[in-house]
């Protein structure tokens, strides 16, 4: 399969021969996408501070160099919108203050009593305990940003290469719609309430590991401390992307790879508690993030 994969992809390193497929292509409606996603970088480029100017531009001439070479557009393209959303994901903590929505504490944890009759994060939580702590790293710290790349490697492998660029479409509109969402709507995790209780927020504040804080103790370390504190968006946690990202993941996989099925979705019942037994989001988070990964599967999903 490794062989037959390597076989089918396109080695040329001239940037000619994508200037002629260009010119053969009959646009069309749906290729407008791409516009799009060229007003959301150059939105983002401008507002990014780190790098600072004129070191981002390197960002959109290494992305147009890859571009326009024949063996790095083959993977570039597809993962467009993947890119989009690290941009938009990544440039968000630079957006001005007065520019930003205020930031909503008590919405989550009510909705939680109201649909659920509990706040079940809360409940989850009250008992913690090493095992249980490292089950919920490996599922929530550690598989959820390897999954993706794994998923992707199987499709490549084993499948034919549309599956894999409907893969990374899906999953780049899905963590771009995600991330808007939270910028828009920006809500406080669970771990804020803990800490902070029902106090209004700011976007001074600093995020915080929650129960991964617990990992770093067992490993006596300060990664996840650190990482959290300094995420780009700290006040995310509707909807859970953690949720959406593994339920996309299981979609994909029971539907192209049907003995898959058991498996993945015993990962994504593992993963939706991990979600809120180390504190970073509510129920109501992570039924949103699963319900949003079902309408992105079925409405790219060709017929």
């Amino acid at each position: 399969a490794l062989i037959a994969a390597i076989g089918r992809l396109d080695k040329s390193l001239s940037p000619s021969d994508t200037i002629a497929r260009l010119r053969q292509h009959t646009f069309t409606f749906s290729d407008t996408i791409y516009l799009l996603q060229i007003l959301n970088a150059i939105f983002w480029l401008a507002l990014m501070r780190a790098p600072g100017f004129p070191l981002k531009l390197g960002i959109p001439i290494l992305y147009i160099i890859a571009l326009l070479v024949p063996f790095t557009s083959q993977f570039f393209v597809p993962a467009t919108p993947i890119f989009s959303w690290l941009i938009t994901y990544y440039s968000s903590q630079f957006t001005p203050v007065a520019w930003r929505p205020g930031i909503s504490v008590a919405l989550l944890p009510a909705l939680e009593s109201v649909l659920y009759g509990a706040n079940i994060s809360d409940i989850l939580t009250r008992f913690t305990h090493p095992v249980l702590d490292v089950i919920g790293w490996l599922s929530y710290g550690v598989l959820h940003f390897v999954g993706p790349f794994v998923v992707a490697a199987f499709f490549w492998l084993f499948r034919p290469k549309e599956v894999l660029h409907l893969w990374a479409r899906v999953f780049g509109f899905l963590n771009l719609a995600g991330v808007v969402i939270q910028i828009l709507f920006p809500c406080a995790a669970p771990w804020y309430e803990l800490i902070y209780g029902l106090t209004p927020a700011n976007y001074s504040m600093r995020g915080s590991a929650g129960g991964l804080a617990r990992i770093d103790a067992i490993f006596h370390s300060n990664g996840y401390t650190t990482t959290f504190s300094n995420a780009p968006v700290i006040f995310g946690a509707f909807p859970s992307l953690h949720a959406g990202d593994a339920t996309i993941a299981a979609l994909f996989l029971s539907h192209f790879f049907p003995q898959t099925t058991r498996y993945v979705w015993a990962y994504v019942g593992v993963l939706y508690w991990a979600t809120m037994y180390l504190t970073h989001h509510y129920l109501i988070d992570v039924v949103s993030g699963g319900c949003l990964a079902t309408a992105f599967f079925y409405f790219f999903l060709p017929d």
